[in-house]
């Protein structure tokens, strides 16, 4: 049996106990379980429960899928936060909105109890097929009691015995990469032509022009905020950078952020000139930032939800990275750069853990890199986009 993926000693231990039980009981059910895999399913049920930028990363396999089973009708299961992303993506018939209790924001009362009361609902709509786009024992969990007649997903991170059909994460590759092989193994499916992923309606797009109107091109987006400490590079170099583009490409500097970014905001617009910023991080929608990034000809910003809103919207990016992976979740356009600096302990992808030398203060493998290799690689994207 494969090696779970969880860093921490004491829960990969107990979650290695709880498969070691959980694949008792699959033995002695086995035969009296009626399991049935079909070639031709009607109604799948997917789950991809994380941030933004999973589901995000979850696009490209969704576009297999729905070329692979165009008749069929695909629901995808979300948290609240990207509950209008997902219905904005095409082909998907129903979206079941459920936050995770290890996902849900600070201060919201999520209840284990009915996110586990509405996987049980989902029997009644009678799926042929479930998938679990991510790998984590707990979602597992919800698609066993989901009454699917057939459920597939990782068991890379526990719950496999849960499964009908468990595969390998490869945690070298890319998330994009992992995604796809799963719904290919699931469904015979096999790469499809990239086609629109996202759907960014009208609406969205008059918000980004009437916020945009008038404004110099080039129009760099600037995402300061890491979302997490450990992530985050200083904000002082970003100013840097985008003060820089002010300066020697008369660039528009246009911000973004959630609700809890406004200090980093502030800093930000503190240190440009009022003419050559736009604040954009009060957007009232995803679906909005999307349509803003659309417009834009270069995003600047860590390993971060709008980076994936970016790619998914074809802007070039160039993206700071530290502990993240850049092989699991680098953006990867034609003309995207990822920064980072080689170091014996990076990437550690330790992001929901960091080691204790690495709190408090940007760690290394952010505060080694400087303003000047952010600004080259800006540079030398909006030089490509100007002869484009």
């Amino acid at each position: 049996m494969a090696a779970l993926h969880i860093y921490d000693p004491r829960e990969r231990a107990l979650v290695t106990a709880g498969d070691a039980v959980l694949r008792g009981f699959a033995t002695l059910a086995r035969p009296f379980r009626h399991r049935v895999r079909t070639d031709r399913p009607r109604r799948i049920l997917l789950l991809r429960l994380e941030r933004i930028g999973d589901l995000l990363m979850a696009l490209p396999a969704l576009g297999d899928l729905r070329a692979h089973v165009p008749g069929a009708e695909l629901d995808l299961v979300v948290g609240s936060w990207n509950a209008e992303v997902a219905r904005n993506i095409p082909g998907i018939s129903q979206v079941h909105v459920v936050d995770a209790p290890w996902l849900a924001r600070e201060g919201s009362a999520v209840r284990t109890t009915s996110m586990l009361k509405a996987a049980i609902g989902w029997r009644r709509l009678h799926y042929d097929v479930a998938v679990n786009l991510e790998p984590d024992v707990r979602s597992n969990l919800l698609l066993a009691l989901s009454g699917a007649r057939w459920t597939a997903g990782y068991r890379s991170a526990g719950g496999g015995p849960l499964l009908d059909q468990a595969i390998e994460y490869h945690p070298a590759e890319h998330t994009v990469d992992n995604a796809r092989r799963l719904v290919s193994e699931v469904f015979g499916a096999t790469p499809a032509q990239a086609t629109r992923l996202l759907a960014v309606p009208d609406a969205s797009r008059r918000e980004a022009d009437a916020l945009l109107a008038g404004r110099a091109r080039p129009l760099v987006a600037v995402h300061a905020s890491g979302g997490r400490p450990v992530k985050q590079w200083p904000t002082e170099r970003f100013a840097a950078v985008a003060r820089r583009l002010v300066d020697s490409h008369a660039a528009t500097i246009v911000l973004t952020g959630g609700p809890g970014d406004s200090a980093l905001v502030g800093v930000m617009k503190g240190a440009l000139p009022p003419d050559r910023v736009v604040d954009a991080s009060g957007a009232a929608s995803l679906l909005t930032v999307a349509a803003i990034l659309e417009r834009c000809e270069l995003m600047i910003t860590g390993d971060t939800g709008p980076m994936h809103l970016a790619a998914a919207v074809g802007t070039p990016i160039v993206a700071v990275f530290g502990p993240s992976d850049p092989r699991r979740y680098a953006p990867r356009g034609p003309l995207d750069r990822v920064i980072r600096v080689d170091l014996a302990c990076a990437p550690c992808n330790r992001i929901r853990l960091p080691p204790e030398r690495c709190t408090g203060h940007a760690p290394d493998c952010l505060a080694f890199i400087p303003p000047d290799r952010v600004f080259e690689a800006a540079a030398s994207i909006l030089a490509v986009r100007r002869v484009a």
